[in-house]
């Protein structure tokens, strides 16, 4: 199947990308404890932790060299921390991918994450969802080959 951006086929328009997402913010109630999750149960690396006068800022990535990373951003009112667990509403927020989906299933189910559903294959290729600590969803997938 032939995927296009704005005429493009995807190819030729991930090579003419000028610009990219960065950061996407994943609201925490605490830094130590969603950093603890992030690197120990999904395998991500801790970027940065910086202090700053009323907050930190914490960037964790799912592999070095990552064009997207997640900013742990800290809860500063009730109404963030009201989102905390359903930035999405529900539907999955998230899409981890990977070039070896079984690999980092069977260790992320070793470590305790909690899946959803069992895997399974789609047209685009095998997916399962998960949760992560606060309870936002997430698809772990990778990409079919044909």
């Amino acid at each position: 199947m032939l995927y296009t951006i704005g005429g493009l086929n995807k190819e030729k328009a991930m090579r003419a990308q000028k610009r990219c997402l960065g950061y996407v913010a994943v609201v925490v109630d605490d830094y130590d404890r969603a950093i603890s999750y992030y690197t120990d149960k999904l395998g991500f690396t801790l970027v940065e932790d910086t202090p700053q006068p009323c907050k930190r800022w914490v960037v964790v990535t799912p592999a070095p060299g990552s064009d997207c990373n997640l900013l742990l951003a800290l809860a500063s009112n009730e109404r963030q921390t009201g989102f905390i667990g359903d930035q999405a509403g529900g539907r999955v927020f998230l899409f981890l991918q990977t070039d070896d989906f079984w690999r980092d299933y069977t260790a992320m189910k070793e470590k305790g994450v909690h899946f959803c559903e069992e895997p399974r294959e789609e047209e685009y290729g095998i997916v399962v969802v998960f949760e992560d600590l606060y309870g936002n969803r997430w698809d772990l997938f990778q990409n079919g080959t044909s």
